[in-house]
Order: C-alpha cells, then structure tokens, then sequence
C-alpha cells in the first residue's frame, strides 16, 4: 500500500486516461446487447430449428399484422379504407413480400374479419432483420395509415423491439435515480458534503472502465451479452462498490481520529477493512464468475458483472487510496463526527437475544420466514408482453386480435416435418391428417390448420366413407342412366316397327323394311341384355364385368346404327318414300348413337369408380388413416394453393398451424406444447414421416423451449456457484462449518424473497408468475452480494476471536462494531436496486423486489439473530476441522 501512496498520481492519473480512452473507442454496449436478441435460444433448441428449416427452405419470411379495431361494424367506406392501405402496402419497396387483403375472397374475410365485423387484420409477409422490419413497421405507422385511423402494427419482432427500447430506457432512468439515491444516502451517513463524491467519482470510474472492457470482450471473445448485463453493472457497482467505499471510510475515519497520520491510517484500513473488502470481493467474484458456468446466454451475459467486480478492487485499491491522501480529514468537511463507525445499539439489542438465547433466536427466524416458505409455489410466466405493458402499440395490436379472434389466433404454433426428397405425395397426405387428428385432440388445442384442413376444418372429400358415399352415388347414377337407355332405345324400337308398318310392299321397300326389322329386333336384344346388365350390377357391384359388356353392348349398337342408315339408304331409292319417313329414319339413328354415347359414358363412370376402388383397396394409408387422396389431385389447380401455404422447401416438407385455445405466452400454452410434442412424436410413428426431422416454432414453442432450458441451467448454474463459494469461503475463513450455515442462511433468505414477489406479482398484481429470468438473477444476486454481509460479521468475529476472547463474547462484540455498516450498506444497495422500480420493466422491478426484500431480512433479522445463534451454538467447533489461530 505504501507503494501505491507513493506512485498514487501517476497511477490514479493513468486510470482515468485509460477510462477515458476506453470509453471513447469501445464499441457500443446497448447496440450490442439490441444485435444480441431477446431470446438467444441454442441452435439445438426445436424452436431454432424450426427457423433454421424454414430459413433452408426459403419460407423463413416472418409476418407482422396490421390491425384495425372498429368502434362499430365494418362500413362500406371503411373496407375502402383498408383496401387502399393494403394497395400502398404492395407498393411499397423493402422487406414486404405479400400483403393479405382481408376482402380478396370469402375464405379470407372469415379469416381475418372478426365475427362481429370490429376487428379486422392485414397480414404482411416481411423478409428482413429485425431492425428492417421495425424500420418497416415505424414508415407504416407514419405514411400509410390514415392519420385520423386508429391502427397498429404488431408482430413477435416488432414486441421484442419494444421490450428492448423499454429496458434501455429504463435503464437510463435506472442511472439517473441510482447516483442521486446513493448521493442523498452518503450525504445522509456521512453527514458531509464532500464524502458523498467519492464513492460516486469512484465507482463511475469502475463502472466506465467496466463497460468498455466488457463490450471490447464481447468483440474479441464472443462474450454473453443481453439488456441484464448494463443494467446489473449499474446496479451491483454502484451498489456494492459504495458499501466498500463505505467500509473503508468508516475504518480510514477511526484511524484518523485515532491520532494516526495519514498515511498510517490508510495503510491500517486496508490492513483491516482492506482485508475485509478483499474476502468480500473475490466472494462475490466468484459467484458472478460460476454464471459463466452456464450454458443459456441469457444467464451467462450477467458474467460482465464479474469483470466490473474485478475492475472495482482495483480501482478501490489505487484511486481510493488517492483520495484519501489528497483530502486527508477535509474528505469529510464540515463534520467532525460519523455516524457510520459508531457502535450499532440495534445489533447489540439483537445480540442479547441471538447470542445469549441462540434457540429462541432461531425461533423467531423460523415464526418469520416457514409461514412464508409454505405459499411459496415457484410460479413463473414467460409472457414477454407483461415486461412492457400495454402502453405500446405492438400490445394494443396484440389485444384487438385476441379480443377479435381469440388469444391463440394471435400467435399460432407451427409444426415443421422435414425430409430430404419429397414427402408430399397422394400416399403421404393422408397421414398428415392423421396428424391433424391427433394434434386437434389435445386439451388446450382450438385448431389445426394443415394441408387436409387449410381452413381448421377437416376436408370432407378426403375421407373414405364420403367417397364411399359418393361411388355408391356413383354407381346409382349408372342404374338411373341404363334405366334412361332402355326407355331410350325402347322409343327407338318402337319407331322402327311403326316406320317399318308404314312401308308398300313393293320389291324395291321389301330389303329396306326387312333391315329396320332386323334392327328392331337387335334394340330388343340389346334392351334386354342391358335391362340383365343393370340388375347383375345391382346385385353384384362386379363393375369390370360390366364395364366389358357394355363395350360388347356398344359394338352391337353401332351396327344397329350403321344397319339403320343402310336402310335408310335402300330406302331412299323407292319413289314411294317420303321426305316424313326418311328424317324419321334419321332421328331414330341418331338417337341410337345418342344411345351408345350415353352407353359410352355410363362405362367410363364405371372405369373411373372401378380404378377408384382398385387404388383404394391397394392404398396402405386409406386402412391405416381412413383418408384416400385420388391420383392426380395434388396436381389440381384448386389444390395448388394449398401446396404453396402449408409445403416447404419444394414440397421436402410440410407445416401444420396449431391455434392454441389459451393465451400463447400462457403457462397452460407452454403445457399444451409439450403435450403436442409428445402427441406428434407418437403419431409418426408407422408413418412415412417417421424418420423426418421435426421442429415447432412460435412464441409458446420458444417458450417452451425456455422453460427447459432455463430450468435446467439455473440448476446446474446454482449447483456450480454454492460449491465454488463454499471452497472459497473454507479457505478464507479455514472452516467448513461457517461456509455452510453462510450459504444456507443465504438460500432461507433467497426463498423467503421469492415467496414474498410471488405474494406480490402473482397473487395480489395477477400475474401468472414470476418472470422466468427473474429466480436466477434474484438468485445470483442475494448470494453474490449478500455474502458480503456474513463475510463483513464474521471477518471480525474472525478477528475478535484471535485475542483468545470467548466465542459469545467475540460475536458480541462483532455485532456491535459492524452492526451500523452491514445496515448502512444493506440500505445503499437496496436503494440502488430500489432504482430498478421505475424503469417500467416488469422483470427488473421484481428482481429489484426480491433483492431489496432479501437485503433488509438478511441485514435486519437473518444476519443479526441466525448467524450468531448458530456460531455461538457451535462454540469453538464452528472451525472446525481447523483451529482458531
């Protein structure tokens, strides 16, 4: 240290260059934090799959909506209105790649017209970044809708970007109202106006310095980065680094007023509080380090707090010192006295109870925080939307359509089944409504939108038994047609006799009636076999055996026809004959080709039902789906439409909509999509889509994925801080009973405070839980920092102890001498988080609660009656397997 004072200006000169060169060429930490997403889900996850597919097969597009919520029904004049702002939308140049006009078609207005016709959406397909299409949506909102129209554009990429802006915002007001909280406080303790700008001078330098470090590391190494790490930098620096600040002005203001000089009384404070503050810092170093343990980027980002921890020692061990050198006693003008050094008089009324009575103690620990512990549920929410409000517009657009369409049309889920080679074939489709099927049946499930069912409902004509139906039609069709022919050629016959009755006897007619005879008695025939024909078909349903006698049929009618016209002819070379009789001769042979052409299509009716049924009973899908696609169906034009909707990636894949009956960013939808899971991993089995890759996208899949993610992350990454902590601590304090009841005490206050928001946030606010980051970081937090507080005790019982005092008597006094500044410090630095609460995220204003309430219960009750209660009981034991030096 005393090297240190003697190169002072040069070092503390050089740092604030360094600071200031850094800040100036550092790359841009909130731009960062912006580029690296919401989310930042691995690529393992389903829901980053499902973009990487989609991404492949170039239906990566993502879709915002543009809403309008109506006062009343839609008018004539305001579907105009709409109609002329989707014509502008497809004028416009950018990421735009289709626009959905709500009124191009009657499938489209039930769509996208609500049912009581007050709220109508205008999907637009957009291919960009997220900043292009939130570019997109800003140019939308200013120079396409009507200024005197209330619309809004909302979109997963547009909400995320309000998230973001919100947290910077919120993290500038976080700032502002952090230096003047801890102003007010330092002015309040210290009782000077000089003292409180130390602190401030200090720790902006380490916050500064910390800041570019931690933006060139996430240049140069790829460093976790998201909106939690400048706002923890703010928070756990200004907070934690002002409790140092105070520890060793405290201690440097009782060597002072000790009589030491100056220098001796800086070198003795960090001697003893300098020691103090170093335990302290690598404590918290190496809880903030384990997090870089972690394999979920969003937890890991909140590893930049150990950086800013690393840079803080230092500073507080060179520019520190400098201060307290140049000022000497001036550093605390105009007082004379401080109140933070003092001996703490609601400690020693604590110590009465905890150290002399260490069971009764613990009993009021217990009264104060079981009953909390057993309401605590571990509810958490992963709506993005509550981190915001509904002061935005992409959550007002978001409303209308919930309002309109239902909360799970808003957001749909997609399935995503992906192969190699074509999978969209007419013996492939029917398993995807077998798909369809099992998907709709799950609870939480409102719709399924896919290829058989483009419009949620399932296509009739693809299943077996409407076509069964519709042969069957088919086939009654052919007995009503034979039926029509007999009567057909019956009238037929009938003219033929009469004409043949009417002829002269002369030998010039006699050959000529001689062939309408013969003819008659051919239609006779051929009626009678038709007539048997019928019957047989009704009575075996054996379709090719009469679909070869109807060719046999026609073949004989055709000379029928060919030998009525032969007898026309004779018949035109009598004198007698007369223009009446021969076009009579001419409509009775036409009516017989009339005949055999309706002969002609009653026996392709019956090909085309026969090699109908011939495909369907050689179908393997129709028995195992009960849905038969005929061959050629998918290359209909009416069908094409279907294709390019729900087949990706030149028909190597396919999608299915799934809409939700809950709200997407619901917990129930999180469950619904895990159900779903496991219901398509089942349902394909068997199938030809058993060996594809599938994938689920959408806000609840990526919630889904989340919750998983998350959970197990915080496990491991907890698992990981406790034992390097405890290693630490067994070193530092050469014990491995003291780091026990530290930690624990440490997890009794962490789930006493998550008890306590939940009471808040979910049972008095309504919330569906506590947002899913907020347990880790809450966590993380406590720990890290509120091991300060048993370290600041128990480093002088450490050093109490050494002079050979009782174990009672060394916590007594202890408590007494640090009562004040574990107080002092656990309300700086819970003001510092209290300046979370108006940054109007929802996430940082609960982490903000769980920690301010865990630090005034850890300062206030847990620290002052558990931990001396437990050392006391422990007596000299508690160094154990060490001895006390």
């Amino acid at each position: 240290m005393r090297q240190i004072l003697k190169w002072r200006w040069p070092i503390t000169i050089g740092l604030i260059l360094l600071t200031a060169v850094l800040f100036i060429v550092a790359p841009n930490l909130t731009k960062q934090a912006e580029e690296a997403g919401t989310f930042q889900l691995p690529d393992n996850a389903d829901s980053q799959r499902a973009l990487q597919i989609l991404e492949t097969a170039g239906a990566g597009d993502q879709t915002i909506s543009l809403v309008f919520p109506l006062e009343d029904k839609l008018s004539e004049g305001m579907q105009k209105t709409i109609e002329q702002v989707v014509s502008d939308l497809e004028q416009m140049d950018g990421p735009i790649q289709d626009v959905l006009n709500p009124f191009e078609s009657e499938e489209l207005r039930e769509q996208l017209v609500s049912e009581d016709e007050q709220t109508i959406l205008v999907p637009i397909t957009v291919d960009g970044t997220d900043e292009e299409v939130n570019e997109l949506a800003e140019e939308i909102r200013s120079s396409v809708v009507p200024e005197d129209q209330t619309a809004y554009v909302t979109g997963e990429a547009v909400i995320n970007n309000d998230v973001n802006e919100s947290a910077q915002e919120g993290l500038k007001r976080t700032e502002v109202i952090t230096v003047v909280l801890i102003f007010v406080l330092l002015l309040a303790v210290f009782r000077s106006i000089v003292t409180p700008f130390i602190p401030l001078l200090t720790v902006g330098i380490t916050y500064l310095l910390s800041q570019s470090i931690v933006a060139f590391f996430i240049d140069w190494f790829g460093f976790p980065v998201s909106n939690y790490t400048q706002i923890f930098l703010v928070a756990v620096l200004f907070g934690i680094g002002t409790d140092y600040c105070i520890l060793l002005l405290s201690r440097y203001k009782e060597e002072l007023f000790a009589g030491h000089g100056v220098e001796d009384a800086i070198v003795n404070t960090y001697k003893t509080a300098g020691r103090t503050l170093l335990i302290s810092g690598i404590a918290v170093f190496i809880g903030f380090s384990a997090i870089g343990f972690a394999e979920f980027p969003i937890f890991k980002s909140a590893v930049g707090v150990a950086v800013g921890i690393a840079v803080l020692l230092v500073v507080l061990f060179t520019v520190m010192p400098f201060f307290m050198a140049a000022l000497k006693d001036k550093l605390f003008w105009p007082s004379r006295k401080s109140t933070a050094h003092q001996d703490s008089k609601i400690w020693q009324w604590f110590s009465r109870l905890s150290v002399k009575r260490p069971l009764w103690s613990m009993l009021v620990v217990a009264v104060i925080t079981v009953p909390l512990l057993f309401t605590y549920g571990n509810e958490q929410s992963y709506n993005t939307v509550d981190e915001i409000g509904s002061q935005y517009e992409s959550v007002k657009g978001l409303e209308a359509i919930e309002q309109g369409f239902g909360k799970g049309d808003s957001l749909p889920v997609q399935v995503i089944l992906k192969a190699e080679e074509d999978i969209v074939t007419e013996s492939t489709v029917p398993y995807m409504e077998s798909i369809s099927q099992a998907i709709e049946k799950e609870e939480g499930v409102s719709d399924v939108r896919a290829m058989t069912r483009p419009t949620g409902e399932a296509l009739e004509d693809l299943y077996v038994d409407h076509q069964l139906e519709q042969l069957a039609d088919g086939l009654t069709e052919a007995q009503n047609a034979f039926v029509d022919v007999q009567s057909g050629l019956t009238d037929i016959q009938q003219g033929l006799d009469d004409i043949t009755s009417q002829l002269p006897s002369e030998s010039e007619a006699a050959g000529g009636a001689q062939g309408l005879g013969e003819a008659a008695q051919g239609l006779g025939q051929i009626n009678e076999q038709i007539g048997l024909m019928s019957q047989g078909l009704q009575a075996t349903q054996n379709i090719p055996q009469t679909v070869q006698q109807l060719g046999m049929l026609q073949q004989q009618l055709g000379q029928i026809q060919q030998g009525i016209q032969s007898a026309s002819e004779q018949l035109a070379s009598t004198a007698g004959q007369t223009a009446q009789l021969k076009e009579g001769l001419t409509q009775l042979s036409e009516g017989t080709g009339a005949a055999n052409r309706g002969l002609s299509e009653i026996k392709n009716g019956l090909n085309s039902v026969s090699s109908m049924m011939k495909e369907m009973s050689e179908s393997d899908s129709l028995r195992e789906t009960g849905v038969f696609i005929p061959e050629g169906t998918l290359d209909n034009e009416e069908f094409q439409q279907v294709l390019d909707r729900y087949a990706i990636g030149e028909q190597t894949g396919v999608t299915f909509e799934v809409i939700l009956s809950d709200d997407p960013y619901s917990p129930q939808a999180i469950e619904t999509v895990e159900r779903i899971k496991e219901t398509v991993r089942k349902a394909v089995i068997g199938t030809p889509f058993e060996e594809t890759e599938v994938a689920y996208s959408g806000v609840s899949s990526m919630n889904s994925d989340l919750k998983e993610i998350a959970s197990e992350d915080f496990e491991n990454t907890v698992t990981i801080m406790l034992i390097t902590l405890f290693i630490a601590l067994a070193v530092l304090f050469r014990s491995l009973i003291m780091p026990l009841y530290m930690i624990g005490s440490l997890l009794l206050t962490y789930f006493t405070s998550m008890a306590v928001a939940e009471l808040i946030f979910v049972n008095w606010l309504g919330y569906d839980g506590i947002t899913w980051a907020v347990p880790f970081f809450g966590f993380v937090m406590l720990v890290a920092l509120g091991i300060d507080y048993s370290i600041f005790l128990l480093d002088r019982f450490r050093e109490e102890s050494a002079d050979g005092v009782s174990t009672a008597q060394a916590m007594a006094k202890s408590m007494v001498k640090m009562g004040t500044v574990v107080i002092t410090a656990a309300v700086i630095l819970a003001g510092t988080f209290g300046a979370m609460m108006p940054s109007g995220v929802l996430s940082l204003v609960q982490i903000a609660t769980i920690v301010i309430t865990g630090l005034l219960l850890y300062g206030l009750i847990i620290l002052p009656l558990l931990i001396p209660a437990i050392t006391v009981s422990f007596g000299s034991g508690v160094w154990w397997p060490f001895k006390r030096k």
